[in-house]
Parts: C-alpha cells; sequence; structure tokens
C-alpha cells in the first residue's frame, strides 16, 4: 500500500490530473459570481465542488500514506502545510454558515496551482527571498515620501489644500504623482497657482493662491524621477537577485537528487563490464576444455609412431 501511494505521488499522471482538477474548481468559482448560472445549476455546483473537494482529500491522503513510517513528513513541504490548510478550512464547523468566506476558501483552491506547476513554484520562492531586501528598499522609499510630503506641506499647504493640506493628504497624493497617475495636474497646481488650474468647481478652497513655477516644477519632476525611476528599478534588481537565489538553489538540490541516480547508473555500466569479462573467461576455459582430449590423442599417436620406428 505504502509503495501503491508513493507511486501514484510521484507519478506525472497524477499531478497532471490534481492540477486539471484545480483548474476546473477555479472555473467553477467563476460561475458562482454569475446568480443566473447559480440559480440554475447551483445544485450540479455544489456536488462537483463536493468531489473536488473528496479528490484534494485523497491527494493529501496517499501524500502522506507514501511518507510511512513517518507521515509527519508530510508536512516538512511548506506547500504541503499551505495545501492542508486550504483544504481543512472547508471542514471548519462554523465556516459554513459565512457563504462569502467558504467562496474565499474556495478561490484559495487556485493557489495550489502555485504548488503543482514548478516554474511558478520558483517564482513565488524567489519573492519570498526577495521580502527582505524589498522591505529595505521600501523603507528607503518611505524616507523619501515623508521628506517630500512634509516640504509639499510646508510649501504648497495654503495653495493647495485638497492635495497637500495635510501630511497624510500629501502622502497620499505624493503616492498618486509616482505611480504616474495625473501626476502633472499636481505640478501645474503648483506652477499657475489654485485660481489658474485644477479648482474648477472647487473656487471656495482656494484661498491662498501662489505661483511656484520654478520650485512646483523642480519638486515634481526630482520626485517622480527618484520614486519611479530609481527605486523602481531597485525593486527589479531585488527581485531578479532573488530570482537568482531561488535558481541557484533549485539546481543545488536537483544535484543533490542527481547523484544517487548516477551513481547507480555507474555501479551497474561496471557490473555489466565484470559480467563481460567473466562470460569471456568462461568462454576460454570452454575452449581451452574442448581442446584437451584432442591434444592428449595427438600426444599418443605421436608417442605409438615413435615406439614403432624404434
Amino acid at each position: 500500500m505504502v509503495t501503491l501511494c508513493k507511486t501514484v505521488a510521484e507519478s506525472s499522471w497524477f499531478q497532471n490530473f490534481v492540477t486539471a482538477v484545480i483548474l476546473f474548481a477555479g472555473f467553477l468559482v467563476g460561475c458562482e459570481t454569475y446568480p443566473g448560472i447559480v440559480a440554475e445549476y447551483g445544485d450540479i455546483i455544489h456536488i462537483l465542488d463536493t468531489i473536488i473537494l473528496g479528490i484534494f482529500v485523497v491527494e493529501i491522503v496517499v501524500k502522506m500514506v507514501a511518507e510511512i513510517p513517518k507521515p509527519w513528513r508530510y508536512f516538512y513541504d511548506g506547500w504541503n502545510v499551505f495545501d492542508f490548510v486550504i483544504v481543512a478550512g472547508a471542514f471548519i464547523p462554523f465556516i459554513s454558515q459565512y457563504a462569502t468566506v467558504l467562496r474565499l476558501l474556495r478561490l484559495l483552491r487556485v493557489l495550489k496551482l502555485v504548488r503543482a506547476l514548478p516554474r511558478l513554484q520558483l517564482l513565488v520562492g524567489a519573492l519570498l527571498k526577495s521580502i527582505p531586501s524589498m522591505g529595505y528598499v521600501s523603507l528607503l522609499l518611505l524616507m523619501l515620501f515623508y521628506v517630500y510630503a512634509v516640504a509639499a506641506v510646508f510649501m504648497w499647504g495654503g495653495n493647495d489644500p485638497v492635495h497637500f493640506g495635510s501630511l497624510e493628504i500629501s502622502l497620499v497624493s505624493l503616492f498618486r504623482a509616482v505611480t504616474l497617475e495625473d501626476w502633472t495636474d499636481l505640478m501645474y497646481i503648483q506652477m499657475y497657482g489654485c485660481a489658474n488650474y485644477g479648482y474648477d468647481g472647487m473656487a471656495e478652497m482656494c484661498t491662498q493662491s501662489a505661483a511656484s513655477p520654478v520650485a512646483g516644477a523642480l519638486f515634481f519632476i526630482s520626485f517622480v524621477l527618484v520614486g519611479t525611476m530609481v527605486f523602481l528599478n531597485l525593486f527589479v534588481g531585488v527581485i531578479l537577485s532573488g530570482m537568482d537565489e531561488a535558481q541557484k538553489e533549485a539546481d543545488m538540490l536537483n544535484e543533490a537528487e542527481q547523484p544517487s541516480a548516477k551513481l547507480l547508473d555507474t555501479e551497474l555500466s561496471k557490473l555489466l563490464s565484470q559480467l563481460s569479462d567473466v562470460q569471456e573467461q568462461l568462454e576460454r576455459m570452454q575452449f581451452a576444455a574442448k581442446q584437451h582430449p584432442v591434444l592428449a590423442e595427438l600426444r599418443l599417436a605421436e608417442a605409438d609412431t615413435a615406439e614403432a620406428a624404434e
């Protein structure tokens, strides 16, 4: 039983079948977003969802049985723990009372594709490895936001109270600018003053209009260049570095698994070579054994001839 489960768990057809089931589960969750389909085929969808849940349970059982006599080794893999939590969530009693939570748990099954597809698993691993470095880059970016936000409140809090009237609003406006969402409007308001640009329909809020053509242009252009160009490249570089580390670890893991197979091939080739040598020796011995009686008869014939001559 253990051998069968191990064979099934490691087989490609089983992994492909589970991947197909995951895709079908995602399709069913998408169907549930249409009230008409739910009203007409709700019972069928529920039955199919139960079957899918059963397949996922069987998958977990097969993989755990394959680890016998140490079934807890199944939880040594973080991806297995992730799959187990998603499937076990459907059996929590109070979850069934909240349809939205249950649907979200069903939606999480689509994430099982990360476990089923090695390349996706590599990408997720790279992102996880990049989190510490991305945290430092984010901290540096937050410092940049804070400095520019405070400066913007001091410089244009009176001219543009809608976008820079307070520190928190200033941070949100700068986030809008760094995403390049109409950042030029923010710049033009400061360059021309709120009385001349951007406050149509909000004239009552423009009480201290002041134009800053040079300072406004330098402020926003420098912020967009640093915040978008520099920090975006930093994030990309960190992710690429994480990809390299994840790829190296995957290669090292493959090399660690391959030596056993290579060693087996080497031993088999040596054994076949030794068997071939033994076979050649046996053939020589058989040939010598066959020739021995003939040589003995020839020697006797020579001896008889010599005696007759005497």
